[in-house]
């Protein structure tokens, strides 16, 4: 339906920017404009405005900006079509009546949505009656609540071939309606049709209003097959387009700022009932384009839950084919392997929601099940395979439409191609090594500190993190280290200014130096071409930095061994907002160079009283002054970003903050 200007003008003016808005923010007006908290990202400080008077509304924290439809669209998952419709009830704007063939298609639409309402209530009735006896016991078995049942309308179709069509004759429903329904089958031999769904529990799949546009069946006796059965294609129905659940989950995902995503309708359901709202299921499609800008509409990161089994890892490596063309700036996925080849449903029935939300707090960013699906059985002991593979995740990482996350793929895949090419090839010294052991062609010298030029390799085994002199921010320098391979986009936002810090350790200053090499000098040859000519201290701090994987006989990670990034800086374990880490890095770059102007006030003190000019002691008091200014800002800071950072845990529920520390923002090493 296309809106004519003047009428989304008519809404405009009779329905302002901030009283829509306001029914999610608290407002105060501020002046002539409103203020109020984010409600895309949490903060303590508003940077959230309306103005009326513009009809606009403007987020800094996030850069999203507005009138009263993109508010809707933003904050519930709507269509414009959606949000024009209900802010024109609400404003009594009669929206213009579709063309005639529209006319036509919306009545043949609500007569067919008449007919699968009155199965569905069919369905919840017999359920009710001695032939839903099986189901009843089913659901019993499932255990499925009664408030759950009442809520998704599950209901029961009779083991009979043609109960749901007399039922429907005897309302006055013909044959043709039925079929255009999907509910009836008509046998191209002639014979007389039948219903589609029989002994089958069943589940009515709504739209984003609630009405029921078609089902789900599900199989009670373990030799009837398919287990699943799902509406065909109807003029209601359209399974690209559709996510189970979706009417129910919007406000959930927005209040979380997460959405997950299971396979299945009654694993949704079981996710439902233990007290996670926000979830939908893909009525067991593969991912659409549609879909996916879907649930990017019910938050930037939905988290996609798979078995963990090999069928599970299959379906996984599937989507990612489908999503990688699509991802932009602040929008991805997160996929979360549940053990033991369990589903949801099961891991819930076993260990009760916080078992779930467990597996959910180890979620993995689809960069990295992306590099796993491409390296883990890739065979690089040899210079074209090496290149085969690099050609490989070239080729993948070249799909992504949005330039600024190609480049971030890019330099991550570099950086760990990089470190994978150089183990490999440390493997095969060590090996050559240890067969030649006594000939003094190796010394003990970690991160290359000992004989030699600092390019020396260490004895097999030796590698070991040294303790980190040089005071407090040691540490955080490794943070900061940690989150330009983390968060490529990041450093190449502050590439420059980093390589203008003056770091503690020579071995943040070879990987800073490195770092910057490999992003910039580099950049326009092969890894395989290079990666024999960065500086040994690299690779053992990357590894430190990020760790190594432990993995069980199935190829599931099982363990993450020495991630001190994520033990340093917390908050990583619970997928913050990219504003969020994005704050936070520069807050970092801030406090390192606050600590240079230290030692620059230290050397100009030391000065005073022996030679020192009229210029120098004033600029010695002006350096003081500033950074006592600066210390207080960011003490305010540091309290703001741990409070958001206790919201963003928050969310993940009590089950996942266990073992973790209440502040966020690393302090020490």
């Amino acid at each position: 339906m296309k809106v004519p200007p003047h009428i989304l003008d008519e809404i405009r003016a009779r329905l302002p920017v901030s009283e829509v808005v306001g029914r999610r923010v608290k407002l105060r007006r501020q002046g002539r404009e409103f203020a109020g908290l984010s409600p895309f990202n949490p903060e303590k400080t508003p940077s959230f405005f309306v103005n009326d008077q513009k009809g606009f509304y403007h987020c800094f924290s996030s850069g999203k900006h507005g009138d009263q439809f993109r508010f809707l669209m933003e904050t519930e998952g709507l269509t414009f079509p959606e949000a024009v419709e209900r802010l024109a009830a609400e404003t009594g704007v009669t929206l213009p009546r579709p063309d005639a063939r529209e006319e036509a298609r919306e009545r043949q639409r609500a007569s067919l949505a008449d007919v699968v309402e009155m199965a569905a209530r069919f369905y919840e009735d017999t359920l009710k009656m001695s032939a839903g006896a099986a189901a009843r016991a089913y659901v019993e078995r499932r255990r499925l609540e009664p408030r759950t049942v009442k809520e998704f309308r599950i209901g029961c179709a009779p083991a009979e071939r043609d109960g749901l069509k007399r039922h429907l004759l005897g309302k006055g429903v013909d044959e043709a309606a039925m079929i255009d329904a999907g509910l009836i089958i008509q046998p191209e031999d002639g014979r007389p049709s039948y219903d589609r769904f029989r002994n089958r529990l069943m589940i009515p799949i709504q739209d984003d209003k609630g009405r029921v546009i078609a089902f789900g069946g599900r199989a009670m006796a373990p030799d009837d097959q398919p287990k699943y059965l799902n509406s065909p294609e109807t003029e209601l129905f359209h399974k690209g387009l559709g996510l189970f659940n979706g009417h129910r989950a919007k406000a959930a995902a927005y209040d979380q700022g997460t959405v997950v995503v299971v396979e299945g309708y009654l694993d949704a359901i079981a996710v439902w009932q233990a007290g996670m709202a926000g979830v939908v299921a893909t009525l067991g499609t593969a991912f659409t384009e549609e879909q996916i800008q879907r649930m990017w509409r019910f938050a930037a990161e939905p988290l996609v839950c798979f078995d963990g089994d090999k069928a599970g890892i299959k379906a996984a490596h599937r989507s990612l084919d489908r999503i990688l063309p699509h991802l932009k700036s602040g929008f991805s996925f997160n996929f979360v392997f549940l053990p033991d080849g369990k589903d949801p449903d099961e891991l819930i029935q076993l260990g009760g929601r916080a078992a779930f939300e467990r597996e959910i707090a180890r979620a993995v960013p689809l960069a990295d099940v992306l590099w796993d699906r491409e390296t883990r059985e890739a065979p690089i002991d040899t210079p074209e395979r090496k290149a085969a593979l690099e050609k490989r995740l070239d080729d993948l990482v070249r799909e992504i439409r949005d330039g600024r996350v190609q480049r971030a793929y890019q330099l991550r895949y570099r950086l760990r191609l990089s470190n994978l090419f150089w183990t490999s090839e440390r493997r095969g010294r060590d090996a050559a090594f240890t067969a030649g052991r006594g000939n003094g062609a190796f010394g003990q010298t970690a991160f290359g500190q000992g004989k030699g030029n600092g390019r020396d390799r260490p004895e097999v085994g030796s590698m070991q993190v040294p303790p980190m002199p040089g005071g407090d921010l040691v540490g955080l320098e490794r943070v900061v280290l940690g989150l330009c391979v983390e968060f490529p986009d990041l450093f190449e936002a502050a590439a420059e200014r980093i390589v203008g810090l003056d770091f503690a350790l020579d071995q943040h200053e070879a990987f800073k130096r490195e770092l910057y090499r490999m992003a910039t000098e580099v950049a326009d040859l092969s890894v395989s071409s290079f990666y024999e000519g960065i500086d040994p201290r690299f690779f053992f701090l990357l590894k430190e930095l990020h760790g190594e994987e432990v993995v069980d006989a199935s190829g599931r990670v099982i363990e993450q061994r020495g991630d001190r990034l994520r033990e340093r800086f917390q908050v990583l374990k619970f997928h913050p907002p990219e504003t969020y880490v994005e704050t936070c890095f520069w807050h970092f770059l801030d406090r390192i160079e606050l600590r240079q102007m230290e030692r620059e006030l230290k050397a100009d003190g030391e000065m005073v009283g022996t030679e020192i000019d009229q210029r120098t002691w004033e600029r010695v008091l002006e350096l003081t002054k500033d950074i006592a200014r600066r210390k207080e800002e960011f003490a305010r800071r540091e309290q703001e970003l741990a409070e958001e950072a206790k919201e963003i845990r928050a969310v993940h529920g009590p089950a996942a903050t266990g073992g973790i520390a209440v502040g966020g923002i690393p302090t020490k090493g």
